[in-house]
């Protein structure tokens, strides 16, 4: 087997195979010797090769065992997730066993099955990342993956399923049309505090609107890139001003507002909401005078 073709069977299975795949398809040893001697693929550990453009990830997990997992695949999936994983998750399967490999951090899920190589499914990932992570972060992310189109109904209720029966309500409290992340956090922590929302609402001479709380309050949550822009700055402003005209008020925020500074997200909506007789029990936020 020529190296151009070891390589477009390595490429055709994800990046990373077996030499006993390679094997079976009709490559000799001396066909995989060349292939690596020549740069086309490398070793990564014994029996297993890869081409050297695979993710860095995948090329890793391989090392180290297994597919990526949990947050590290959902990030990877381009579902939404709080935070950057630090360290990288890797599905072992029930079974599989960890191998030694440089600078190895990982983190290991001995879900049932069997792992192979490459990024582990949505579904899968949630339902690892649901067991590992903040319940924050696997709200966020299932309604990422649900909007996305990642997850059938099947899925979805193996998730239900498959999750802590602690959190089965935030699988029933998913929607499938949050824009972004930040909407899902936002909607979460506001429901904790026992604030109802209706959400995308379509605001006759405004437009879609993230929420509206109390039937007066819009609150928008931006997650764009650039948002400082002339352009965009007075668009909202318009919206804004064509809500007010209406009787509504608008609070907006933005990416580190909600993550990182959410008392002053809560201070702001509760003073608002009290303000028009709507209590929120639930919030330990005390109105200043």
């Amino acid at each position: 087997m020529r190296t151009s073709e070891v390589i477009d069977l390595t490429e055709q299975l994800g990046g990373v195979i077996r030499r006993s795949a390679l094997v079976r398809r009709g490559a000799s040893k001396r066909d995989i010797a060349v292939a690596v001697a020549g740069g086309g693929i490398m070793r990564l550990r014994e029996g297993v090769y890869a081409v050297p453009t695979a993710d860095p990830n995948v090329l890793d997990a391989a090392r180290h065992g297994g597919e990526v997992a949990c947050i590290s695949a959902l990030r990877a999936l381009g579902i939404w997730v709080l935070d950057k994983p630090d360290r990288l998750h890797v599905w072992l399967g029930g079974k599989g066993r960890r191998h030694q490999h440089s600078k190895c951090t990982c983190i290991d899920h001995h879900d049932a099955g069997g792992a192979a190589f490459g990024i582990a499914r949505a579904a899968l990932a949630l339902v690892q990342a649901a067991a590992c992570c903040d319940d924050e972060v696997f709200f966020a992310a299932y309604e990422s993956a649900w909007k996305r189109g990642m997850l059938s109904r099947t899925d979805r209720e193996w998730i239900r399923r498959a999750v802590p029966a602690r959190i089965r309500w935030l699988v029933d409290l998913a929607r499938a049309d949050a824009d972004s992340g930040l909407e899902s956090l936002l909607r979460l922590r506001l429901i904790r505090l026992g604030v109802s929302l209706e959400c995308q609402v379509l605001v006759v001479g405004v437009g879609r609107v993230d929420f509206v709380a109390a039937g007066v309050l819009i609150i928008e949550v931006d997650g764009r890139e650039n948002h400082d822009g002339q352009s965009l700055r007075h668009k909202d402003l318009v919206r804004d001003a064509a809500a007010a005209a209406l009787g509504y008020e608008t609070l907006r925020f933005d990416y580190a507002l909600v993550v990182h500074e959410w008392r002053t997200v809560e201070r702001a909506i509760v003073a608002r909401l009290r303000r028009h007789g709507v209590p929120v029990v639930g919030s330990t936020v005390t109105e200043v005078n």
